[in-house]
């Protein structure tokens, strides 16, 4: 992890306009450098959380760290507005609740790249950064692949439907399979975390639930599994049709009978 630690290596961070994934600040630390610090990084975009300094301690590997430090990004994030003002009419987004591994989500993201979709969303909290680990894991599909992190994921999944976009999130306890789903217009494909799935907010923003049948004691697949299944269905079905351009009523996503 590229950790910067004390008010100097940070604020010179940010003042170049390094790419870093978030800021955390010790719990109780106060003061006009603190609070010149939070300021920038919200005019930068940079996430900024509070915690406690044993916390940061472990975090960071060293108690000298002034109560701020910053963890250095492959990649800057971009915002959701930019990633949908520059999708295609038959847009495929993939959006990742909860998914805090970094290994796990550089094989999303590769996943996603090797399908053709346009970009990944992830939430600020209960997700992993933009770090170096997850570009390893992506094997270079990071700096290619565009990643918008949002404030809110319930939020920017109602912001998504009023682009266009019908949400398909992957339930094991859905009854309608990943196939019958017609997964041809602008979709984005909800996907949780492997021991928790979907949060129960994320699961009602959902327009369907589909599940991945699976054989055996094992319910779930790795999240970057299941990426792959959904992701190639959809290049599946898109390659025997191109489908509706927007979301409308006229266009909902209709039973799959297509077996082919």
């Amino acid at each position: 992890m590229n950790w910067l630690t004390g008010f100097h290596a940070v604020e010179e961070a940010l003042a170049a306009g390094r790419a870093l994934d978030r800021i955390v600040i010790a719990r109780g630390r106060h003061g006009e450098r603190v609070q010149a610090v939070v300021q920038l990084a919200k005019a930068k975009s940079v996430p900024v959380r509070f915690e406690d300094r044993v916390q940061i301690d472990r975090l960071v590997g060293t108690r000298e760290h002034q109560g701020v430090a910053a963890l250095g990004a492959a990649k800057p994030a971009m915002g959701l507005e930019d990633l949908l003002a520059a999708q295609t009419p038959q847009g495929l987004l993939v959006l990742l609740d909860g998914v805090e591994d970094p290994h796990n989500l550089g094989a999303v993201v590769r996943t996603s790249l090797a399908a053709g979709a346009n970009g990944v969303v992830i939430p600020e909290r209960r997700a992993a950064g933009l770090t170096d680990t997850v570009e390893r894991a992506s094997a270079g599909a990071l700096a290619h692949m565009p990643i918008a992190r949002v404030k809110n994921l319930v939020r920017a999944m109602e912001e998504m439907k009023e682009a266009g976009y019908w949400l398909v999130g992957l339930d094991e306890r859905a009854e309608k399979s990943y196939t019958e789903v017609d997964l041809k217009g602008p979709i984005g494909i909800v996907l949780g975390s492997e021991g928790e799935g979907l949060h129960e907010l994320t699961r009602k923003r959902c327009d369907f639930l589909v599940s991945l049948p699976t054989a055996g004691p094992v319910r779930s697949l790795n999240v970057s599994v299941a990426a792959g299944v959904m992701l190639f269905e959809v290049v599946r079905q898109r390659g025997a049709d191109r489908g509706p351009a927007r979301r409308s009523k006229s266009t909902a996503p209709q039973m799959n009978t297509d077996k082919g």
